[in-house]
């Protein structure tokens, strides 16, 4: 079994980001310096885009894939998964919502993730690991 949840996108929280390099861009182009365009929008093209649009979370029968963009991709065991609980931390996390969870595993570990259909996910891996504690 493998199924794939997208990420939960709210296209609000990456406004002023989007803002943020057009400005960039935008200054650059006027006063010609044509290195900052290069580097502005090869950082946007190759780190931020990917990010928006390559945010999964997949299934197995023993791993969660954590996937964003170029940069993250995370094997979770299942079996280790301890519990899951709300979190709308604004911190950096492979999660593109601030409707999101939190995956505590191992001992000290733990992942923050926005998957789109959070009870169908959770759900998914109580059904691989019954001892998840969830308080979402």
């Amino acid at each position: 079994m493998t199924k794939t949840y997208p990420s939960k996108i709210n296209y609000w929280v990456y406004l002023p980001l989007i803002a943020f390099i057009t400005y960039f861009i935008s200054r650059a182009v006027i006063e010609g310096q044509w290195a900052g365009v290069i580097v502005v929008g090869t950082v946007s093209v190759f780190l931020i885009i990917p990010m928006i649009f390559i945010t999964r979370y997949r299934i197995t029968d023993t791993i969660l894939n954590v996937r964003s963009g170029f940069i993250i991709n995370k094997n979770i065991e299942i079996a280790k998964i301890k519990s899951i609980e709300p979190n709308h931390s604004i911190l950096s996390a492979p999660a593109l919502s601030f409707d999101r969870i939190e995956i505590f595993y191992n001992t000290y570990d733990s992942v923050i993730i926005s998957p789109k259909n959070k009870e169908d996910f959770i759900e998914t891996l109580k059904q691989i690991n019954p001892a998840i504690v969830s308080e979402v």
